[in-house]
């Protein structure tokens, strides 16, 4: 775990903080960047409606060491927005872009959520391009496996919440009523809300909107219930890293079907490490980053990438 001197550090390090946009021969993605140059850098890829701030507590922890990127996908954060390529295959293509322009070769792939199935795509389809593969409670996600589950349910289940006539002040609210269980110093210390706006504009009139559009939201959905894991596990050459969290033993459904694929997976991937984060939520990057960060640390130095 990282003392509070080595904390300090770091804080030091971020003013080499590099934020761009960066026109492709696809589309202009938002990223930025930090740490030393190196081989194999870290590629951060947040989930589904999110943008790169969920890193913003993990990211000057990870680039004491190392190069760090973290970049928001098509339709999110400051990245263009377009109607259509919210599939896995328009995205991966969106990642072979990036890397591509910036001259980045053989990244370690970390995944939040939807950010792990998109690496986790990327990887199994181009491992020549990838030396590691993390998934940060994502990655082994099957929608379409779930028991009386329906595309046409998914797309209800899984819809992003309305917020018409809301204002800044009634969604920070909201923000103050959600449980972030047990969070780190660093988490503490973090304004989370400033985190959460970041995923919203203001119309004219004061109220929000969602960055990623409600539509884009929906065609996701569509594509995660096409999309097996099992599939892209077979394909992997890579270490692999997942790091699923959890509150409790949990004996539901939900979770043994996890449990399946974590045991799919440690069948036809070499190295495959499964790490439980206990008492931790979905967005454990911004609530447990030393944790996140120092099973991330250590694990590429025990696989000497």
């Amino acid at each position: 775990m990282f003392k509070t001197w080595e904390l300090e550090l770091i804080n030091t390090r971020n003013q080499q903080l590099i934020t761009n946009t960066i026109t492709t021969d696809r589309i202009s993605i938002y990223y930025k960047r930090n740490g030393i140059p190196s081989h194999n850098p870290y590629l951060l890829i947040h989930g589904l409606a999110s943008n790169h701030r969920i890193w913003d507590l993990i990211f000057p922890l990870l680039s004491k060491n190392r190069e760090v990127i973290a970049i928001d996908l098509r339709g999110h954060g400051e990245t263009e927005k377009t109607n259509s390529g919210y599939d896995f295959e328009s995205i991966s293509l969106d990642l072979s872009s990036f890397t591509n322009s910036l001259g980045i070769t053989k990244p370690i792939l970390v995944g939040h959520s939807w950010g792990g199935s998109i690496a986790l795509h990327y990887a199994a389809n181009n491992p020549q391009l990838v030396s590691g593969l993390i998934f940060i409670d994502g990655g082994l996600i099957d929608i379409s496996s779930v028991p009386n589950n329906s595309l046409e349910k998914a797309l209800v289940d899984m819809a992003p919440p309305i917020f018409n006539g809301v204002n800044k002040e009634q969604l920070l609210e909201m923000f103050g009523n959600r449980s972030w269980k047990d969070r780190d110093q660093i988490s503490l210390q973090a304004d989370l809300d400033d985190i959460g706006i970041s995923k919203f504009d203001t119309n004219p009139d004061g109220t929000v909107i969602a960055k990623f559009s409600r539509s884009s939201h929906l065609n996701v959905i569509k594509e995660l219930w096409t999309h097996n894991p099992r599939e892209f596990l077979t394909q992997v050459q890579c270490p692999t890293l997942n790091l699923p969290a959890r509150m409790d033993q949990n004996t539901s459904d939900r979770f043994q079907r996890r449990n399946e694929l974590i045991e799919f997976a440690e069948s036809h991937i070499d190295s495959f490490t499964t790490i439980w984060l206990e008492n931790s939520i979905h967005d454990v990057p911004l609530q447990r980053p030393l944790l996140v960060a120092d099973h991330i640390l250590n694990w590429t130095t025990s696989n000497n990438l």
